[in-house]
């Protein structure tokens, strides 16, 4: 049987839309690092998404969907890869298809933006506060070991 080890990693819970639970640390630098990559990499997929959709051969049948086959092949690729990007961002453990109640992304909300947007506009502020409590810590820190240190010379502060 194997032993337990624990130690407090800094991981939040946080309940998206009265739903599922995303978990990460928000102080941690490598999820600040990857969350920004993957902002960044937003604007040109939806561009890429655009294109591909405008350019999906075949018009609408009578029943709504005859032709729409290869659009609804598109919006899901895309969901699935951004949710995967997602998923890179916050760990793999975090199911973004069911933290988001398998909406797509590439879908538009209530406010006229895409799901996507909506998910990185509302971690954002998560993130930046989560780094600012980083640097705050460690510049603590640095004070703390330089009186320690001048201490320990015998210098009076």
């Amino acid at each position: 049987m194997a032993e337990k080890l624990v130690f407090d990693d800094g991981v939040k819970e946080f309940e998206v839309n009265g739903r599922e639970l995303l978990r990460f640390n928000p102080t941690d630098l490598n999820v600040y690092h990857r969350f920004f990559e993957v902002a960044e990499e937003l604007p040109a997929l939806e561009r890429e998404y655009m294109a591909a959709t405008r350019e999906t051969p075949g018009p609408v049948g009578e029943d709504g969907f005859a032709g729409a086959g290869e659009a609804l092949r598109i919006m899901r690729a895309f969901d699935a890869k951004i949710k995967e990007r997602l998923s890179y961002v916050f760990g793999a453990e975090n199911d973004f298809d069911r933290i988001v109640g398998g909406v797509n992304l590439m879908a538009v909300g209530k406010n006229g933006e895409r799901i996507v947007t909506n998910v990185i506009t509302a971690l954002q502020p998560i993130l930046e506060e989560g780094v600012a409590q980083h640097r705050k810590e460690a510049a603590d820190r640095a004070v703390a070991e330089a009186k320690a240190r001048r201490v320990q010379r015998g210098e009076h502060t």
